[in-house]
């Protein structure tokens, strides 16, 4: 192979296959022109013999184009079926989770065999492949301006490349991981995700791992093969270490799915501590409830911070892991249902044919978190800490005190002596997925017919900065008298420093139970109760600038609110309070 694979590039550079001297890394970035940055590698492929033994029946699959039995995700499918409804050509075999079947029938790619090959044509199919020796795992450093492109390769043992690619052996380095495939080929996340860290770190070494042809198996086979990768990984770190400029420190390792677990793998056997792993929704199955050295843990970097934003458990089987696996877990929207993930837009993809990328949603939606904290630094997101999602519904956890908030994506930040911290946010349905928390506490003096049924509210906030549209209270408790009710809003705007309240009852939500005694009481009943609560103050509070509020009923006579009718908060002047933190954020 001569300096480049594109025709007519000539001999502009050495070769790597030319005998030198080895030498030693380089400290700075050199310059590369564009069009090197674009080129293939130089590079040699790696001796096999550096890569951990694969077994024989690890390989990737054979295309159904080139084989008419075989199917990437059910190879080989000679199973019979347990069910009789069910095909053999779309039945799962026995080592096929229910994760990899739910993706594979979502993404309609579990179809029947596609027809035979003219005798022709099978015969060449069935030839066998080269046996030139690949590299399973193969690394490659890519640039801003080409961040789709292959990039250039890197190997261990090979410092030539390294100088050849620029590799900046003092800068900080990230290596992005992908996670297990249907297709076989990168997803359209790892270009911009390239593009997000290269903007933010300008003089950083992005490194994409590539085990394409290890995750592309059957599920459980592509999680055998995460600690090959990762191995793998840690022998690449480890070989970075001879120079004494690349300093562990400055490793950050970003893994999305199966590929969090790789990263975590990497951190448990290189030599050294890796200073950050990101994981981006960690696969759950296989991998909940495991021991700490089966999977992602804090032990594996000195700073492990995770998103979750598919727990949700589909046919028993939850895409990404639930249980907290690092320093800080973030789960955003509760870990669960994504906006601009629901129902109404898998039906709208059925429609179109592209349920699989709605089945995906919610698992990738850690990745454009990610990317958005990078990009959109004026609109960074806060977590807060809280020990379960129906807490944080509820309002309760909206502090900052005692490093109970955090920022999210690459802007969140290690915390002292805390593992496991689970945080919880709302988000946006799209970039920028920044929203602003209020918790609004209502004390309710008197009330009368509400019986068992919940009333109804909404709120409109007026700011300095604007006016929001009015936003429901999520009444996950009853109506208590006499007591602090506690509820949760945001808005998608910034409203500044808040002016004025408008509560509105917009009816009552009542249950079969109640319309039933209703209907009993009927006959008998001289007179039905009218509905009606009694509201004098309502505090506020907010959660990203920490600022407090409290709001008093702007005609102290009226302080009654009854369905279909609204109430109007002032700022109370006698008492009043702000108290900003912002420097704590």
């Amino acid at each position: 192979m001569g300096a480049s694979l594109r025709a007519g590039s000539g001999r502009d550079r050495p070769s790597c296959h030319e005998h030198r001297p080895a030498r030693g890394l380089k400290g700075p970035r050199r310059p590369r022109s564009s069009a090197a940055a674009a080129r293939p590698s130089v590079c040699p492929s790696v001796p096999p013999s550096i890569y951990p033994s694969i077994p024989p029946f690890i390989h990737p699959p054979i295309h159904p184009s080139l084989h008419p039995s075989i199917h990437p995700l059910t190879h080989p499918p000679t199973h019979p079926s347990i069910h009789p409804s069910i095909p053999p050509s779309i039945h799962p075999p026995r080592a096929m989770t229910g994760l990899a079947f739910l993706l594979c029938a979502a993404a309609m790619c579990c179809t029947a065999a596609p027809p035979a090959l003219p005798a022709r044509d099978a015969a060449v199919a069935e030839q066998p492949a080269p046996t030139a020796a690949k590299p399973r795992v193969r690394f490659s450093l890519r640039s801003a301006s080409h961040a789709e492109e292959e990039g250039c390769a890197i190997a261990v043992g090979q410092h030539k490349c390294l100088e050849d690619c620029g590799f900046n052996v003092t800068a900080k380095t990230f290596f992005i991981i992908h996670g297990w495939t249907m297709s076989g080929m990168f997803e359209t996340w790892l270009g911009s995700l390239v593009s997000a860290l290269q903007e933010r770190e300008k003089d950083a070494n992005v490194v994409v791992v590539d085990w394409l042809s290890l995750a592309h198996q059957l599920y459980t086979d592509a999680v055998n093969n995460t600690q090959i990768v990762g191995k793998s990984i840690a022998r690449l770190l480890d070989w970075l270490q001879e120079n004494p400029l690349f300093q562990l420190e400055n490793v950050h390792l970003i893994g999305y799915s199966l590929g969090a677990h790789v990263a975590g793998f990497a951190g448990n056997h290189v030599h050294g501590t890796i200073g950050r792993i990101t994981g981006l929704d960690p696969a759950g199955p296989m991998f909940e409830g495991v021991d700490p050295s089966k999977r992602l843990s804090p032990d594996d970097a000195n700073f492990v911070d995770v998103l979750h934003t598919y727990t949700r458990e589909t046919l028993g089987v939850s895409i990404g892991i639930q249980m907290p696996v690092g320093h800080v877990d973030i789960y955003p929207n509760g870990g669960d249902f994504q906006p601009g993930c629901g129902l109404s837009d898998v039906l709208g993809a059925i429609a179109y044919g592209t349920i699989g990328e709605v089945v995906k949603c919610e698992h990738e939606r850690s990745v454009h978190l990610f990317v958005d904290s990078l990009v959109n630094q004026d609109k960074q997101s806060f977590a807060f800490q809280c020990t379960d999602s129906s807490r944080f519904k509820k309002g309760i956890c909206l502090s900052c005190r005692k490093n109970r908030c955090n920022g999210i994506g690459y802007n969140a930040r290690k915390t002292r002596n805390k593992r496991n911290s689970k945080m919880y946010l709302k988000t946006r349905a799209d970039m920028p997925f920044k929203v602003y928390h209020y918790q609004m506490k209502m004390h309710v003096f008197s009330y009368q017919g509400l019986g068992e049924a919940d009333p109804t509210f909404s709120v409109t906030l007026y700011g300095t900065s604007g006016d929001s549209e009015p936003l429901s209270l999520e009444m996950l408790d009853q109506i208590g008298l006499n007591a602090t009710n506690t509820f949760l809003v945001y808005t998608e705007k910034d409203m500044g420093e808040l002016l004025k309240i408008k509560l509105t009852w917009e009816g009552t939500s009542q249950s079969w139970y109640d319309l039933w005694k209703e209907l009993k009481s009927y006959w008998y009943r001289p007179a039905k109760l009218s509905q009606e609560l009694h509201v004098r103050r309502i505090r506020v509070k907010s959660g990203e600038t920490q600022q407090r509020f409290a709001f008093c009923v702007e005609d102290a006579q009226l302080t009654s609110i009854t369905p279909g009718k609204e109430l109007w908060f002032v700022k109370c002047t006698e008492e009043w309070q702000k108290r900003s933190v912002s420097n704590v954020l």
